[in-house]
């Protein structure tokens, strides 16, 4: 008899036990177990930036970054000669408070989506006015301000992941590089005195 009571106040205080903890797991906010299942999962494309002082202009690159993960990138996964936002998800934006003279044109002082179009040896850069959109699903030609090309320098070594750099030379001076997988391009450009 005694023997039964102790298993039964045993059996009760593990069940208590069990039922607190569940209880205080469902009272926890939905998005801090949101936030608890989503710190085991590994970002495949995090969300980064790019940005400096080149003269008195603040040149800022917001993307998402993807890596390769063993696969082909350009030719394969990004097609040659098609529209790419140059990043994952969201399209790539730039940002720059004073116009920057490239490839001889002048790209005013603004906020611009930033699209490539990748080929073998060069690729078409634009710079387009909308620059909140999902993708290059709203991409259009006619909202370019600014388009150029570029040539594409081949890198030894892979690139993992996705990297934009904005980065100071000398007398306003600057250039602006895109580099992932084994390619590389740079948009050299000159802030524009006032």
């Amino acid at each position: 008899m005694k023997k039964t009571i102790i298993t039964s106040c045993i059996a009760l205080i593990s069940f208590g036990a069990f039922a607190q903890n569940e209880h205080s797991n469902h009272n926890m906010p939905s998005d801090a177990k949101q936030e608890s299942m989503d710190s085991n999962k590994k970002v495949l494309s995090p969300h980064t930036s790019a940005m400096a002082m080149v003269g008195d202009a603040h040149v800022h690159i917001d993307y998402s970054s993807p890596s390769v993960r063993n696969r082909m990138v350009f030719g394969g996964l990004v097609g040659y000669n098609t529209v790419w936002q140059a990043g994952a998800h969201k399209a790539t934006w730039i940002e720059t408070n004073k116009a920057l003279k490239i490839n001889g044109k002048t790209l005013p002082a603004g906020k611009y989506g930033f699209f490539v179009i990748p080929g073998k040896e060069e690729w078409k850069v634009m710079f387009n006015s909308n620059w909140e959109q999902h993708g290059k699903d709203d991409y259009s030609e006619a909202q370019d301000v600014l388009v150029l090309n570029v040539k594409l320098n081949k890198l030894e070594e892979i690139q993992e992941s996705l990297t934009y750099k904005v980065e100071n030379k000398q007398n306003n001076k600057g250039v602006i590089s895109l580099a992932w997988e084994k390619s590389q391009i740079e948009i050299p450009f000159v802030v524009v005195s006032e």
